[in-house]
């Protein structure tokens, strides 16, 4: 059975001169996209498969250089999708 998928949004403050490679570093982690943000903030969402892959995940966004401080919003998890494709009958 595949696993559970977790997402979480998250507020990463970050000094005003390196905001640039903080942006670089973020976006090659695995599971982390960037959605916006300002010169101080960027709004990330991190997904993987358990509530702990996403807390590693924003321990080590904390720990960057540059990060103030790495802050979750909000969590989301969901089964995988049990049901089969729908069958497509054409006439």
């Amino acid at each position: 059975m595949p696993e559970r998928w977790h997402v979480s949004s998250a507020v990463v403050s970050v000094r005003d001169t390196q905001r640039d490679a903080v942006a670089d570093s973020l976006m090659s982690l695995e599971g982390v996209e960037i959605h916006g943000g300002d010169a101080t903030r960027l709004i990330i969402t991190i997904e993987g498969g358990s509530t702990g892959q996403l807390g590693d995940r924003l321990t080590e966004i904390n720990l960057m250089p540059g990060v103030l401080v790495a802050n979750m919003v909000f969590e989301h998890a969901e089964d995988p999708d049990e049901t089969e494709e729908p069958i497509c009958h054409s006439t």
